[in-house]
């Protein structure tokens, strides 16, 4: 791996004998094109040294695979903060009314690269690339455990996965407690961590004159942060009271279910989520885990494939499946790896992965097909077309918002029919149904999403919110949001906001999956009417070509053209969270019914 030292002098050497020395005469726009030629390239192969050490240090987890993530990270923020390039992109962006638009979005996706680690600093740089890389090591080498001895060594260990499960099955108060408080005894561990990945952070987006890391983190969007959190805020507006009623069922589901009374806000170890984020396993009438009981994890990662090529996207690449890690670590096994799904690009060409846990479960038949959204996009706009540079989504969200949305074609009916999971004929209450999906992925994942931990990470950057007011401002919001209270007192000792790994890991960036939940409903509200006209709650997308090749023309252009056009070209109107609350329109009727005469709400 060479040093920095030898980064740039490789850099500045390939820059010295490249065309970008322009020719006397020559327009500013070929200046820019001979100078994104040369960067594209050099950013394909740094951008593969930094991903592939970081997959090597997410699924085998050790001191080893930690200097490599390392230094695959000081190769990468070398070259894409070089002052010498950076130099040059600030001279064809102040000129940008001369170049093209395409020059110009290079040319910003490439400042913002820059701003992630700027070369006049490069002891900060340093420094934030051995936190994150500690930070990230700490958090895939955590070992969960259910009891301790006196001496604080661990008795009973646990996965994350176990956690997940107990969470949804357990019926004993005592032991849900117990489990969801082992699963955020991390937060302790990577306090410190994130305090110091605080001030980092802060200082690199701040050289590049952004007011704090969430300033440029929205900026891949073209916003302001004050335009950013009123959009959100304005979402949570729009469903909020169908949240309340959604929350007034639980609630009182939950007090039955648990043998207490009825409380104002849900304590957090009543819901089958650790974070409260989802609320899966309240809708008794739908056993979705009961479908996959005959089937194995391979099965779920194929039939997720399928689907796509169903749709006449092609199969997956041989290299998925060779170079991927889809399945748990075998029981015993001494390697760790990284609990949480994710798909990978690692060269911006032809090599995706995806990392898994895949169970046979409903969960994991979700996420599966969620995630392999994230791989067709990046196989879409792996083409000539896309600059190197581009090949990301319209946005940060547009990618969740991909992979959101064949997660709510995952689990119509008519699909899980065809394919055999569920009995032609076989009544199904569609009601329950349409609770279980409000429960599980949207209603009650908004208010987190939008509300809880984007304005938790507004605060932690742009405020410099203080360590030991932290677990105050969470626990604030998880009341204000979601209507949620911890089980006893979280006092400045616990840091259970760090329990979530995007805080650590992908910070500053969750209204990402905010912006995913309301676009998967406008493009899914698009393709049942306009394209295939079938219900948007019993509709089918498998098998329908017409339906991928609406998919592949807002997937294969990437990051060409701006996020707010493309919605409005693909779908007729700017996004919006009409179509969401027209989908759960039914549900909001039947939950007012169920609920008359309850108290709602919690202040």
């Amino acid at each position: 791996m060479p040093r920095r030292s030898t980064v740039i002098a490789i850099v500045l050497l390939l820059v010295a004998v490249s065309p970008l020395r322009s020719q006397a005469g020559e327009d500013l726009e070929s200046q820019a094109q001979d100078f994104l030629r040369i960067y594209n390239s050099l950013y394909q192969r740094f951008f593969e040294v930094s991903e592939g050490s970081s997959w090597e240090a997410s699924t085998d987890v050790g001191p080893l695979n930690d200097g490599k993530r390392i230094a695959g990270g000081r190769a990468w923020s070398a070259f894409t903060g070089d002052p010498e390039l950076l130099g040059r992109i600030r001279y064809f962006r102040e000129h940008r009314e001369e170049l093209s638009a395409l020059t110009q979005r290079q040319l910003d996706k490439a400042w913002l690269e820059a701003a992630e680690a700027p070369g006049s600093i490069p002891r900060i740089v340093e420094e934030r690339i051995e936190a994150e890389a500690e930070q990230g090591s700490l958090q895939d080498g955590y070992q969960y455990c259910l009891r301790r001895n006196a001496e604080g060594e661990c008795l009973e260990k646990v996965s994350a996965n176990r956690i997940d499960e107990l969470l949804v099955d357990s019926r004993d108060l005592d032991q849900r407690r117990k489990v969801w408080e082992s699963s955020k005894e991390i937060g302790k561990v990577l306090a410190p961590g994130l305090a110091r990945l605080q001030r980092l952070r802060n200082q690199v987006a701040r050289e590049m004159g952004y007011d704090s890391f969430f300033a440029l983190q929205v900026a891949d969007y073209g916003m302001t942060v004050d335009e950013m959190m009123e959009m959100l805020d304005g979402w949570i507006r729009d469903i909020w009271p169908l949240y309340i009623e959604l929350h007034t069922w639980a609630k009182y589901k939950l007090a039955e279910r648990y043998g207490e009374p009825v409380p104002d806000r849900i304590p957090a170890h009543w819901l089958g989520n650790r974070w409260g984020q989802s609320w899966p396993g309240l809708v008794d009438a739908v056993d979705l885990d009961a479908l996959f009981e005959d089937k194995n994890p391979e099965w779920i990662v194929r039939q997720a494939e399928d689907f796509y090529v169903s749709m006449g996207f092609s199969p997956l690449p041989a290299t998925f499946w060779q170079r991927s890690d889809l399945y748990p670590v075998p029981v015993g096994g001494d390697r760790k790896k990284n609990s949480h799904a994710s798909a990978w690009h690692i060269n911006l060409g032809d090599d995706v992965r995806s990392l898994m846990s895949v169970e046979n479960n409903a969960q994991w038949f979700g996420t599966s097909h969620h995630e392999l959204g994230h791989i067709y996009y990046y196989m879409s706009y792996t083409r000539p077309e896309v600059p190197v540079v581009l090949r990301t989504g319209a946005n940060r969200g547009f990618h969740e918002g991909i992979g959101e949305q064949i997660s709510i074609a995952a689990w119509q009916v008519p699909y899980l029919q065809q394919v055999g999971l569920l009995e032609e004929g076989r009544e199904v209450d569609s009601m329950q149904w349409l609770l279980n999906e409000a429960l599980s992925e949207t209603i009650a994942f908004l208010p987190w999403a939008a509300g809880t931990i984007s304005h938790f990470e507004h605060d932690l950057y742009e405020e410099n919110l203080p360590p030991e007011e932290w677990n105050q401002r969470w626990w604030a919001y998880k009341s204000k949001y979601q209507g949620i209270e911890a089980p006893s007192t979280r006092g400045g000792e616990y840091c259970d906001p760090a329990t979530k790994t995007h805080i650590n890991d992908d910070p500053a960036q969750y209204y990402d999956y905010a912006f995913a939940t309301v676009l998967k409903y406008q493009l899914h509200n698009t393709i049942a009417k306009k394209i295939l006209h079938q219900p948007p709650n019993a509709c089918n997308y498998y098998g329908h070509e017409e339906v991928g090749d609406f998919l592949r023309s807002i997937l294969e252009q990437g990051a060409t053209r701006d996020w707010r056009e493309l919605i409005v070209e693909a779908t007729g109107e700017p996004l919006s969270t009409r179509p969401m609350m027209e989908y759960f329109a039914p549900l909001m009727e039947w939950l007012q019914k169920e609920n008359e005469g309850r108290k709602k709400g919690w202040d």
